[in-house]
């Protein structure tokens, strides 16, 4: 079996939980050689809280010194309200608005600063605002596999939500297994229930995960059909408002594995990801 499989490289997710303070430049040199390598879509940077999150309060600057026209690789900013909303808007640059979207209620108040409902309010905001611009919405169902607050969860509630934005437009989606605990058996029923009920919308994943589990989950998503997976080098990334000890991201080595076994041509540039796997080893340093 193969099919061309789409991978959205997440260089913000790993900065934004690193410990020590990245230098604006080596952020800069680090995604313009991402940019090379022939990554689908870049979740680059978000336009949120610098209080909030200090990693990310020089999103604007990286982002005016990036490559980005000499690149096929469309750009992706998170944003978490309205004034994030609009000025990621504002850039001819971005392709992708990236909203994360709970159906926790818990976790929602943890990582925006409002409920499920206020969310709703602004997703809509959101959607009229790229739509003018000429952007795309992607809705992150986060603690789209469960949540470990003990809060109710079923495939069934995801399904709901799934619905409920669809009717706003929204086209483009991303089930997130923010704090790992997701296995095979559960990510097999999410996507064998969602992807034929939603033939249109494009519905992705995006694992966070032990290292030892990637590649399964990896498996379980696609033979059920999912397509469209985030990756960061090293495995780094994480919710610092989760609450819960940091998952990495799904390594996007794991993903060369993945594509080996199952005969796909990720038809990236070899030397290009050489490059990037060997300065994020330098940036990323322990």
């Amino acid at each position: 079996m193969s099919a061309k499989i789409f991978i959205t490289e997440c260089p913000r997710d790993a900065i934004q939980s690193w410990p020590h303070q990245i230098a604006t430049q080596d952020k800069i040199d680090y995604l313009n050689k991402l940019l090379k390598v022939g990554f689908d879509v870049l979740d680059f940077g978000s336009f949120v809280s610098p209080k909030a999150i200090p990693q990310m309060a020089d999103t604007a600057k990286v982002l005016n010194n990036l490559n980005w026209e000499n690149s096929d690789t469309k750009l992706l900013a998170i944003v978490a309200n309205k004034r994030g909303v609009e000025e990621a808007a504002s850039y001819e640059a971005i392709h992708y608005l990236g909203y994360p979207f709970s159906i926790s209620e818990t976790f929602q108040k943890n990582n925006t600063n409002k409920s499920i409902e206020e969310s709703k309010i602004l997703v809509e905001e959101a959607q009229n605002i790229a739509f003018k611009n000429n952007k795309k919405l992607l809705i992150y169902l986060s603690m789209g596999f469960g949540n470990p607050y003990g809060e109710k969860y079923s495939p069934e509630i995801l399904y709901q939500y799934l619905e409920e934005l669809k009717n706003l437009g929204i086209m483009d989606f991303a089930i997130a297994d923010t704090t790992g605990v997701a296995d095979p058996i559960l990510i097999k029923e999410v996507f064998e229930h969602i992807i034929p009920a939603f033939p249109d919308l494009k519905i992705g994943a995006h694992f966070h995960a032990k290292q030892t589990d990637a590649l399964q989950n990896i498996e379980a998503a696609y033979l059920a059909g999912c397509r469209h997976f985030d990756t960061a080098i090293l495995g780094i990334g994480g919710c610092p408002f989760s609450g819960s000890e940091l998952v990495g991201n799904i390594p996007t080595e794991v993903i060369l594995a993945f594509a080996d076994k199952f005969k796909i041509d990720l038809n990236w540039k070899e030397n290009q990801w050489m490059d990037s796997l060997l300065l994020a080893n330098k940036i990323f340093k322990s």
